[in-house]
């Protein structure tokens, strides 16, 4: 498909504008869910970016989301924590696993060279997790026997960390926020790992801020910087803060803040606002999606402040205040 090489080609914002407006064109046309709600908002021909309309994400639970009807390759689903899950049908697992890998690559670094550990128990239990997919196939592609999931073996963990560090391997380790504080209590020595956190207590401890977060967790696990990585079901991108939990974007993400108490006004740098999502990866499904999440610009940087009050929390990567 001719519009997906267009997409992972994009250079500068004159190439994601042109390629954004196209995608809108041809998504309203193939996805009768998101015409539908074009319709009703009376946004049929955005001139610019910033007047494409964005389906609300609860969309996801309630209504089957894809661009052409299509049997789905995989099915991802988000976490029950908090009743019913939203549910994101893939028709070609192609184009996500080429999204996470080169975005994975470009932030954290190149798998190969790594020794990738998951302590993600809740998600490999619930099953249908795209985090789960992802992780797993950069685990493959790591080539390491040291590399896996490691569920509630915390100890495991600690020894392949060390084997590795021993052996001069640089080592990932994604963690959910709960089992990485469960892990906070054997005191390791993990100075030289780079740690991302997916967010999540999955109501097994009690909420933190993003901020608490990560001082404790740089604190107990003996390692300067946290990473973090903000992801969700209904998208086929990530972004990565390495630190000062500010996220960069890939060059086909792009990020708007809309006002709080007006779906259709946008916030100025500086402001928190409702954070609406261009990711052009979701060309099969819907690429312009209004989350439930906050967030302002910090030197042109995303900062995530917390979540609409009156929405469910999320599993994947919740920033609660």
């Amino acid at each position: 498909m001719e519009l997906i090489e267009r997409i992972f080609s994009i250079k500068s914002k004159t190439d994601f504008d042109k390629v954004a407006l196209d995608v809108f064109h041809y998504q309203v046309e193939h996805c009768s869910v998101y015409r539908e709600y074009v319709e009703k908002v009376n946004r049929n021909n955005p001139s610019t970016i910033e007047d494409i309309p964005f389906l609300p994400i609860s969309f996801f639970k309630t209504h089957s989301i894809k661009s052409t009807d299509f049997e789905p390759q995989v099915v991802f689903k988000s976490s029950g924590t908090s009743g019913q899950r939203s549910t994101h049908q893939i028709k070609d697992s192609a184009v996500y696993e080429r999204s996470f890998t080169s975005i994975y690559t470009n932030s954290i670094g190149i798998p190969s060279d790594q020794v990738i550990l998951a302590l993600l128990p809740n998600y490999q239990e619930q099953g249908e997790s795209s985090l789960v997919y992802m992780v797993d196939h950069l685990i493959k592609q790591s080539a390491d026997s040291l590399s896996g999931f490691v569920l509630d073996d915390l100890n495991l963990l600690i020894a392949r960390y060390k084997s590795a560090r021993k052996l001069g391997k640089q080592v990932v380790i994604f963690g959910v926020s709960y089992a990485l504080l469960d892990l906070c209590e054997l005191t390791p020595n993990l100075s030289d790992a780079t740690i991302i956190e997916t967010g999540g207590m999955k109501g097994r401890r009690k909420e933190l801020t993003k901020k608490e977060l990560h001082q404790q967790l740089r604190l107990e696990l003996n390692c300067d910087k946290i990473s973090s990585e903000y992801g969700m079901t209904e998208l086929l991108s990530q972004s990565y803060s390495i630190e000062n939990g500010l996220f960069e974007l890939c060059p086909w993400m792009d990020v708007q803040l809309r006002d709080i108490s007006d779906p259709f006004a946008s916030v100025k740098e500086g402001k928190t606002g409702g954070i609406n999502v261009i990711d052009l990866a979701n060309i099969h499904s819907c690429s312009f999606i209004a989350t439930d999440d906050l967030g302002r610009f910090t030197d042109l940087k995303l900062e995530l402040m917390g979540r609409f009050d009156h929405t469910d929390v999320r599993g994947c990567n919740q920033m609660v205040l």
